[in-house]
């Protein structure tokens, strides 16, 4: 087929000249979003792909199969619960509020707050009572949340909007009276490009204006910390804990609210300045359990004495497990031998053991409804002999499952409310090997029917930030198994499917890995027969658009088509843009010279070469994404317009008033259907 002349990008000359290397950047004008010819460039984009994407297809049925709506978790306080339902009409999800007697009253609709759907809720958190909420609210997109709060009863506002709350837990003391939050100094305060930096934690006292708000953290640390706080249940422990940036590592500190006013807090050192992680649970019990990766990868419950907290006292209760990664735990103890409930993935698939709390020893597992993910394992926080959890897969939409110690059965506390008519599909796991010989895991699902192959194939992955791809229902995974096609999840290095050495392998200079790993990935599908290199589609999302801009600038021969969405491609400049200073702690910084070598050697902009027949290539971005700036989508595709020879299109897709987060049902569809459709008209479904 004939291509359309693409939109006229003027090449400049720019070169940057760092550590002694010339960096050229030819398209350096369309990181202004703001300038006459990058708002003209961004119309011809639009209007070439409205007339080059074709009919739109697959989007009823990637609705229809989203009419299963969903549930979540309940967060237990006092008499009440609460819980977010999102119904087979809504937009949105909506978070009620369950009285003892079973009454049920929706709380915070984003729907009712902004008809047009580009509200979404970010965060909640209940009291310890159950009587106030916080809940955080952002717009467009943009992602920063603006805090509320609200009586649970009357529903009447009891303060807000507090602004700068992006990424903020909230950490109540009890009574409801004050809560520790975390917040951005005003921008007045901070240089113009730090803006999206420079948190600190804060106690307010509610009804309070936050200019009388104790600063307790923060001062002089690095200003891509983020800052994680939480108080005990009893209102005695207040932990507080620091993450440069997205690190897989923490500082923590705790402090006896008994011993020192909650506003001038005493925090003492539990870890300070080592490269591992540690979370800590107060347990009703009177121990402290630590939930950590220190000397354990794949992670290890410990427990000690909450007054002497630090790494020498820590003893432990359920050791590392060589194969499966520790993820959670919740502890029961309204029984005659109470026990921890332990949530595992074993190979990115979710199983939960029972453990005597004393001794740690394993006394069975908990009942769960197939192969597929666990999530938000609960308890009531007074504690009790039951457990929650949500359960998903491949053809299952989120369930919510209610678990008894005392029967020793798991039974379905929740459904999501859409019912719906699931394809049959074949899900299999599959080890291959990568160029190094290490194994690697990958989920296959297919039609379930003994029709020879190959077949048009989407291969998708991540590989990053220790985010492990498990199981879970797809609206627009089973549209395409159930058109003929095939879908495969690649378990990457850099993921944490196999614990923190499994991330640590594909960050830094490891980088490479992933992109080798992904590529092995490819072979294994063609080399079974599954699939062919004309009919390979690849899709990857944020970092995974990273992975899949890296994938066709190295194999473009490899890859038929390629959907990158929200992609971070230009790693000289990331760190100028968006959160993209608080990922050099994944990747490296530009600043030092052996990291440059490792960010010039893969950056997917930089190595777009001049007549290479490149796969049909379709950018998906978002105007209001303040994580990963559009710009990397717009510099790349500029580039591969120029370069690429041959028939195959290269197409961007820039919509306006979302982000790199949640947004509303119908506007997912979209994204999801324009995606598919590319995808199947250049592997040929």
């Amino acid at each position: 087929m004939k291509l359309e002349p693409y939109p006229t990008a003027r090449r400049e000359d720019t070169v940057d000249t760092l550590h002694g290397t010339p960096v050229p950047d030819p398209y350096r004008w369309l990181e202004d979003p703001d300038s006459p010819e990058t708002k003209g460039w961004l119309l011809g984009q639009a209007d070439l792909f409205s007339r080059g994407s074709g009919p739109q297809r697959f989007k009823s049925r990637i609705a229809e199969l989203l009419r299963s709506g969903s549930v979540g978790a309940p967060a237990w306080r006092g008499g009440r619960h609460f819980f977010s339902r999102r119904t087979p009409d809504q937009e949105h999800a909506v978070y009620y509020v369950v009285e003892p007697d079973g009454t049920e009253r929706a709380l915070i609709d984003p729907m009712a707050i902004d008809p047009s759907g580009l509200t979404t809720l970010d965060a909640v958190q209940p009291d310890k009572e159950g009587r106030l909420l916080a809940y955080q609210i952002s717009v467009g997109g943009n992602e920063e949340s603006i805090l509320y709060v609200i009586d649970v009863t009357t529903g009447e506002r009891v303060e807000g909007p507090i602004d700068r709350c992006r990424y903020s837990p909230i950490a109540w003391l009890p009574g409801g009276e004050a809560y520790y939050y975390v917040r951005r100094l005003p921008s007045t305060e901070v240089p113009e490009n730090e803006a999206q930096f420079h948190r600190r934690v804060y106690l307010h006292r509610v009804g309070t204006s936050t200019e009388d708000d104790a600063m307790i953290f923060g001062q002089g640390l690095k200003m891509t910390n983020y800052y994680g706080v939480s108080v005990s249940r009893d209102g005695r422990w207040l932990q507080v804990s620091a993450h440069e940036g997205t690190a897989p590592r923490n500082d923590l500190w705790v402090a006896d609210l008994t011993a020192s006013p909650a506003d001038r807090p005493e925090l003492r050192v539990v870890q300070e300045g080592v490269d591992a992680q540690a979370g800590l649970v107060f347990g009703r019990d009177g121990r402290l359990y630590v939930h950590t990766d220190r000397d354990a990868p794949r992670a290890r419950v410990c427990v000690t004495d909450p007054a002497e907290p630090g790494f020498e006292t820590w003893r432990d209760l359920i050791p590392e497990d060589p194969e499966a990664v520790l993820n959670d735990f919740a502890i029961l103890d309204d029984l005659e031998r109470p026990v921890m409930l332990v949530g595992w993935t074993r190979h990115a698939i979710s199983e939960i053991t029972v453990h005597d709390l004393e001794t740690g020893e394993r006394v069975g597992e908990v009942p769960t409804p197939g192969l597929g993910s666990i999530g938000s394992l609960a308890e009531r926080p007074e504690g009790g002999h039951e457990a929650w959890f949500v359960y998903t897969d491949n053809t299952r939409p989120p369930s919510v499952q209610r678990y008894d110690a005392r029967t020793g059965e798991t039974t379905l506390w929740a459904a999501s409310p859409g019912a719906v008519e699931v394809p049959a599909v074949r899900t299999s796991q599959v080890v291959y090997r990568s160029k190094d010989g290490t194994d690697v895991r990958m989920l296959i699902i297919s039609p379930d029917d003994d029709t020879p192959g190959p077949r048009p194939t989407i291969l998708y992955g991540y590989g990053g930030f220790g985010l492990s791809m498990t199981p879970g229902y797809s609206a627009s995974i089973l549209t395409w198994v159930e058109a003929g096609g095939v879908y495969a999840i690649a378990n990457l290095r850099g993921g944490g499917e196999e614990g923190e050495e499994w991330h640590r392998a594909g960050m830094l200079g490891n980088k490479q890995n992933v992109f080798d790993d992904f590529h092995a990935a490819a072979e294994h599908l063609i080399a079974t027969g599954v699939t062919t290199p004309e009919q390979l589609g690849i899709s990857g999302g944020s970092n995974g658009g990273l992975l899949v801009g890296a994938a066709l600038t190295q194999r473009p021969e490899l890859y038929a088509a390629v959907v990158c969405s929200a992609p971070l491609l230009d790693m000289v400049r990331y760190e100028q843009f968006g959160l993209g200073a608080t990922w050099n702690v994944e990747y490296g910084t530009v600043e030092d010279p052996e990291q440059f070598g490792w960010l010039l050697g893969y950056s997917p902009y930089h190595h777009v070469q001049e007549s290479v027949n490149y796969p049909a290539t379709l950018f998906t971005v978002f105007q209001s994404d303040t994580r990963v700036h559009p710009l990397h989508a717009w510099k790349m595709c500029a580039a591969l317009q120029h370069a690429s020879t041959g028939d195959r299109p290269v197409l961007l897709r820039n919509e306006t008033e979302v982000g790199h987060g949640a947004r509303s049902v119908s506007r997912s569809v979209d994204l999801s259907a324009d995606s598919l459709t590319f995808l199947a008209r250049h592997t040929g479904l």
